[in-house]
């Protein structure tokens, strides 16, 4: 009895399994050659023939296809065709976004600069040097906050009295040095550390605390900064304590010089 062979004659089967791919992968790419230069007009003839076949409605984009000239990209923002008369320069939100995290950088980097700046002020004299452990200096969401703060047995203001002891003036006007030479403006607030004792008819922590923020304002114009550059200048009494958990604590009463995240809204020195 004659035995039957098994497999293809020469034992060459894959060949055909290698041809049948290469004429796969070369009908693909004639697919994707005509695809690049498509017609237009056929195209539409196609898509609608395809419609009425399966049913579908149109899709105004889908795939590597492009229909009416919109792009295929996954989080389109605005479809909508634009007439040329309704077109404008606004930015779409992307753009907008990407401009506004490079200014917010831009403020970051300026701050830094700002609060380097401020810090080698603070260390140029040797007579203020322990001085410049009341300041403390930290960037916040309104801008760059300097905080001239009293220490237990050691405060930067006469008790109950509006204008500084002249260390703290001198502090003061070492800080209007760097203060000046930013377009930013200031936000000034005087604030009180909460106390037990009654305040002095017809002046109390509110009075105070904004007096204190308004000498604060004019030491600093009178070293030259300019009244252009001070947006707000405010007395919080003790509503805004440093320390919550401790509101009688000394580190309360301070004033707060924000370096605000903005410019002046007109030069220094403009005149209508």
């Amino acid at each position: 009895m004659a035995k039957k062979r098994g497999g293809h004659a020469g034992g060459h089967g894959w060949f055909v399994t290698f041809a049948d791919l290469m004429g796969l992968m070369m009908s693909f790419f004639v697919m994707l050659v005509a695809f690049s230069t498509q017609d237009q007009q056929k195209l539409q003839i196609v898509a609608g023939s395809m419609r009425e076949a399966f049913g579908v409605q149109q899709i105004r984009f889908s795939g590597i296809v492009e229909s009416d000239g919109l792009p295929t990209r996954p989080k389109l923002k605005n479809a909508d065709h634009i007439r040329p008369e309704d077109a404008s320069n606004t930015p779409t939100p992307d753009s907008e976004d990407r401009r506004r995290e490079g200014i917010r950088q831009q403020d970051d980097r300026a701050f830094a600069l700002a609060a380097a700046s401020l810090r080698q002020a603070l260390q140029a004299l040797p007579e203020i040097s322990e001085l410049s452990k009341h300041v403390m200096i930290e960037e916040s969401k309104a801008g760059l906050n300097i905080e001239i703060v009293d220490q237990d047995g050691r405060s930067m203001f006469p008790e109950g009295a509006k204008e500084p002891y002249e260390r703290t003036r001198r502090l003061i006007q070492k800080l209007a040095g760097p203060l000046k030479a930013m377009p930013n403006r200031l936000s000034i607030t005087g604030h009180t550390a909460a106390s037990r004792l009654p305040p002095r008819p017809g002046y109390g922590p509110w009075e105070l605390s904004a007096d204190r923020a308004n000498a604060v304002r004019s030491i600093l114009e009178d070293e030259g900064v300019p009244s252009a550059h001070m947006f707000q200048v405010a007395g919080k009494a003790d509503s805004q304590p440093l320390f919550p958990d401790d509101p009688q604590i000394a580190a309360n009463r301070r004033v707060t010089i924000t370096l605000m995240r903005e410019e002046p809204p007109l030069p220094p020195g403009f005149k209508p």
